[in-house]
């Protein structure tokens, strides 16, 4: 199993800069792939950016070259680095740790952090 805890949420003017942060404990060898996913209000949740156990990355367009998917084993925390932020960023942010099972994977989720950008 595995816990995670999302913080560094917040409001924020368009073009300023938030990190947040997902602090994971439990089965954290097991974990494959570290993502972050965000929920806006009436929209589906997306994947915003994703991270490998082999470190390759992955990045939702719109976030493309604004938004930085970072982890640091040492201290089993991710990190998601946002920079110009939009209004349209607006969203609850999630952590999602992937976790192999051998025969299949189980997802693993935080509690959401709000992000609110205003213009």
């Amino acid at each position: 199993q595995v816990q995670l805890v999302e913080s560094g949420g917040g409001l924020v003017q368009a073009g300023g800069s938030l990190r947040l942060s997902c602090a994971a404990s439990g089965s954290i060898s097991s974990i494959v792939t570290w993502a972050w996913y965000r929920q806006a209000l009436g929209k589906q949740r997306e994947l915003v950016a994703d991270i490998t156990s082999g470190g390759m990355t992955n990045y939702v367009t719109s976030v493309k070259g604004r938004f930085t998917i970072s982890r640091d084993n040492a201290k089993n925390t991710m990190y998601l680095q946002m920079n110009s932020l939009k209004p349209e960023d607006t969203a609850v942010y999630y952590c999602n740790a992937r976790r192999d099972l051998g025969w299949g994977y189980n997802d693993h989720w935080g509690q959401g952090t709000q992000v609110t950008v205003s213009s």
